[in-house]
């Protein structure tokens, strides 16, 4: 009888999974019906949006810096798959505040087995490529609401791990989907996308506004003007770039160093980082990028400053690209330095899960540690020194920090002046450069060499008055 009992209540589980799984696969096909998508194999839509760049704020209290798209078109492939997004930017002011860039004129993705998640995540988080992916996968669904509102939310793992749900309203229509991508600091990060105000076009339901967050922020706001259903959509990738995605090419320079002054190391090229040796430990400036750009420098460092520990990680700013590797650091058993202006941001960052992409942190299991500083900090053996200032003024972000190592004369900066690749060559003009260089002046700093986090391709010394020349530049064209 018990064994019985046993095989009844199983029975009884797998067929309320089957019913599960059947419920899901009839709010997909209700949806797909309702919304025109039976017979869409591409789509092109198109009007005028707000693109901000993830990561890049002024302030921790900031949303992500926005820059004007006048024209956003996006086409969509869904049987290839393949998209590709054609922008028309504004001018982007000489006041804003925050780093990042406008998005390229061009985008192409083409799917193949070597697209990163991140781009899936998108095409996923669109309401036909969302409907595809989830009849295609393993689909569950259940009732929720939301704000008194009442959903049908259906739910997928992607190959990724990460769970994909989409909110599907009441008349069929998608109007939430929310999944996580792994940022190098942020660990686990929500995407969502609101759908709304639909239209009819041609036979298909589409969203005339469309909200993309990540990380509480916006990083799209799109107001549709026009649905082009089943155009030709011959996508192709540029030439000469891998079909992933655009990008691709030789990959990455090997790490070297370059010798600045007696314990002073310049690690690049690419992103870069600084090591300054005192008597018992190490200095870094810098753990920008990634895990693994930084355990790159960290590798070279041990290299040319062996067997001492490495004590201290100084952050110049908040910013994902300039923190990515802080991860690495603090693994590393490193203490980070940081404007006391990021410490709550920082902190909360640093103990984020990374379930999707384990990195070293969340495998070390070390305590984060930060210190923090305001215009001024000093570090010092009684021989070597560091001088740590707040960057005044600066229009980048709010608590950016430079560095200065008085016997080596050398000046460690982020984003305030990006050498051009090769000696003698016309580089981007930085509006940043004369306030970096006001900052310089105004504390008096004999400096003979400059060190870019964006350093130079050639992996040359860059002399201070190669600096002077582009802040003069940069100056002259406001």
């Amino acid at each position: 009888m018990y064994k019985k009992c046993i095989a009844s209540i199983g029975l009884v589980a797998l067929l309320s999974v089957a019913a599960a799984a059947q419920d899901a696969k009839t709010v997909i096909t209700n949806a797909s019906k309702a919304m025109g998508a039976d017979n869409l194999k591409t789509i092109q839509y198109s009007g005028s949006a707000t693109e901000s760049s993830f990561g890049q704020a002024y302030d921790t209290r900031s949303g992500w810096p926005g820059f004007e798209v006048k024209t956003y078109t996006r086409t969509i492939n869904f049987e290839t798959p393949a998209w590709q997004i054609q922008r028309v930017n504004g001018e982007q002011p000489p006041d804003r505040r925050g780093g990042g860039g406008a998005g390229p004129a061009n985008q192409v993705v083409i799917v193949n087995a070597n697209t990163q998640w991140g781009q899936l995540a998108d095409y996923y988080s669109t309401p036909f490529g969302f409907l595809r992916a989830a009849a295609s996968m393993n689909p569950t669904v259940k009732a929720q609401t939301v704000r008194g509102k009442k959903y049908n939310v259906v739910s997928f793992t992607a190959p990724s791990k990460a769970r994909v749900n989409g909110y599907i309203n009441d008349q069929s229509m998608v109007e939430k989907i929310e999944t996580w991508v792994d940022t190098p600091l942020t660990g686990d990060t929500l995407l969502e996308t609101t759908f709304s105000n639909y239209k009819d076009f041609s036979g298909v339901k589409f969203p005339t506004k469309i909200l993309q967050k990540q990380g509480d922020w916006a990083i799209l706001d799109l107001n549709v003007a026009d649905v082009k259903p089943n155009v030709a959509a011959n996508i192709q990738a540029p030439q000469g770039r891998g079909r992933g995605g655009e990008g691709g090419g030789g990959g990455p320079q090997a790490t070297s160093s370059l010798k600045l002054g007696d314990g002073v190391y310049a690690i690049a090229p690419a992103y870069a980082s600084l090591a300054v040796e005192f008597k018992d430990f190490i200095v870094l400036f810098e753990a920008p990028q990634s895990e693994e750009r930084t355990t790159a420098i960290i590798n070279e460092t041990k290299k040319v400053i062996p067997n001492k520990p490495i004590r201290y990680v100084v952050n110049s700013h908040w910013h994902i690209d300039h923190s990515g590797g802080l991860r690495a650091a603090v693994a590393e058993g490193a203490t980070i330095i940081t404007h006391e202006m990021y410490k709550p941001w920082l902190e909360k960052a640093l103990n984020t899960p990374h379930t999707l992409n384990p990195d070293k942190e969340e495998q070390a299991k070390k305590k984060v540690r930060i210190e923090t500083m305001t215009e001024r900090k000093v570090i010092t053996d009684g021989n070597q020194t560091l001088e740590l200032y707040h960057q005044q003024g600066n229009l980048h972000t709010a608590g950016m920090i430079f560095g200065y190592v008085p016997k080596a004369k050398v000046l460690m900066q982020a984003d305030g002046f990006n050498p051009p690749a090769q000696a003698g060559a016309q580089g981007a003009i930085s509006r940043h450069a004369p306030n970096l260089m006001d900052n310089v002046r105004r504390l008096n700093l004999n400096v003979e060499t400059v060190v870019a986090v964006h350093y130079p391709a050639d992996g040359r010394k860059v002399p201070f008055a190669e600096f002077e020349k582009a802040a003069q530049a940069a100056r002259s064209s406001n």
